[in-house]
């Protein structure tokens, strides 16, 4: 969302799910690495595709509207997509299967989300939202079994490091896919060719989204665990196979989600439209907050191993609501590329403690469930967070006067992106505290854990160096 370790101790508590393999089997090490290679694809993908979608949509005549739209409607059809990918799992062979069909599904998409707006530029806003619906209704349907299959290659006490370091491959590969992308929109506008660039962009990140077949096949799926007493249809399972904890960390992800959507579609207008910043310049943007997940990301999933990633969510929950205020401070280029690195050393943790909350608070058997009905409440806030902004978007005045406080942003979009920041401080001063960490692990005041954090840590270790 734009603004998008070293040893650990054991848990004294085992996980009786994980599957009875030995960390270092070779299915397991070709499942690890899967996960690995299928996370470098699909950042391409995302560096040089998925993020300048909103781009693409500016440059075939999409309204704020449109745009909301754009944001929320892939993501409703999406997990109804995981919901019935875990409804029709049985009609797959394996979780391989499944996974090769959604992959294959995501890499074609891209055809027409690039066409169809093209061949009838009258529909192009419209025809653009239903091919990007079909691209992520095929990205949710993957998800469950994605999910299932490789969290059980993975030890409970090492989830953390292995989705922090795969998310760091993916934060550097996407970066280089967004700059080259940057390039490339930069010199085809020059030429009054910006389709082509587009096209050649989008093309690309379908191919490469195709290439993690190649690393799938080579993965031995492990066999589902088989349920006894645990329930099997969803209503069952929201009613008696989940914790308060994790009903209240439901509460929590959707509300954050709709906080957070009440802005981010509307980022490419503001710095596209009213800041008026070149492409290259809005790449660099968009790449500040890739760099600030890729240097913290181990840190970050080192801190969840450790201290659990309650903790984790506590620290970046009240951080978040911070990043959409500072844009009313300034417009300088310089100060919204350090915003929005701040913003993604934020987001590297939230996303992490977010995920991997879900992974620990269910059975091995209920994963999927999980994952799918974790997704389904996401979407919710994240549909209704969208269709509030586009209200207030046309509500929220331009200018503020309050006694000598006279502010007169580029637009009314600044004052949209702090009240965004006050629901997030409401959300999170008022849920973080109603779940607790479902794991074992370290405990220390909040004040201690603070000088844990990336970026503080380094800097106490080099002030005990200089004394």
């Amino acid at each position: 969302m734009p603004e998008t370790p070293s040893s650990l101790p054991r848990q004294t508590e085992t996980d009786s799910g994980d599957p009875p393999q030995s960390a270092g089997s070779q299915q397991q090490e070709l499942g690890r690495r899967f996960g690995m290679r299928d996370g470098l694809y699909q950042a391409v993908t995302q560096g040089g595709g998925e993020q300048y979608l909103s781009a693409f949509a500016l440059l075939v005549h999409a309204t704020p509207l449109h745009l909301s739209i754009l944001s929320a409607m892939p993501q409703l059809l999406g997990v109804w997509a995981q919901l019935v990918s875990v409804k029709v799992s049985h009609w797959f062979p394996s979780r391989r299967s499944q996974i090769f069909w959604g992959i294959a599904g995501q890499s074609a998409s891209w055809i027409p989300i690039l066409a169809l707006p093209l061949l009838w530029p009258e529909l192009g806003p419209w025809l653009l939202i239903a091919g990007v619906a079909l691209y992520f209704t095929f990205t949710h349907f993957t998800s469950p079994a994605w999910n299932s299959l490789v969290i059980d290659q993975l030890d409970s006490n090492e989830r953390g490091m292995y989705f922090a370091q795969r998310s760091r491959v993916m934060a550097l590969t996407s970066f280089l896919a967004l700059g080259l992308g940057g390039i490339v929109l930069t010199v085809f506008e020059h030429r009054q060719l910006l389709w082509i660039g587009f096209a050649v962009m989008f093309l690309t990140a379908g191919f490469c989204r195709s290439a993690s077949l190649f690393s799938l096949v080579k993965v031995c799926d492990i066999p589902h665990h088989k349920s006894t007493d645990n329930p099997t249809g969803f209503r069952v399972f929201i009613r008696t196979g989940i914790s308060k904890d994790f009903r209240q960390f439901l509460l929590f992800s959707s509300l954050m989600h709709l906080a957070v959507l009440m802005t981010a579609p509307f980022f490419v207008i503001y710095m596209l439209r009213d800041l008026h910043l070149a492409y290259w310049e809005y790449g660099s943007w968009l790449a500040a907050g890739i760099i600030g997940q890729f240097v913290t990301l181990p840190a970050w999933g080192q801190f969840g191993d450790r201290f659990g990633n309650k903790a984790l969510l506590t620290f970046t929950g009240l951080l978040v609501p911070i990043l959409p205020m500072l844009y009313l401070l300034s417009t300088a280029w310089g100060f919204l590329v350090a915003v929005n690195f701040f913003g993604g050393v934020v987001w590297a943790g939230l996303g992490l403690g977010l995920n991997n909350y879900v992974f620990d608070s269910v059975q091995p058997t209920d994963r999927a469930k999980a994952v799918a009905i974790s997704s389904t409440v996401n979407a919710i806030g994240w549909a209704l967070g969208t269709l509030i902004g586009s209200w207030l978007i046309s509500s929220v005045p331009a200018s503020l006067q309050l006694g000598a406080l006279d502010l007169h942003p580029a637009s009314n979009l600044p004052f949209l992106f702090f009240l965004s920041g006050v629901l997030r401080l409401i959300v999170s001063a008022s849920l973080l505290r109603t779940f607790h960490e479902p794991r074992v692990v370290e405990f220390h005041a909040h004040h201690r854990l603070l000088w844990e954090l990336p970026l503080l840590k380094p800097l106490r270790q080099l002030s005990f160096r200089r004394r």
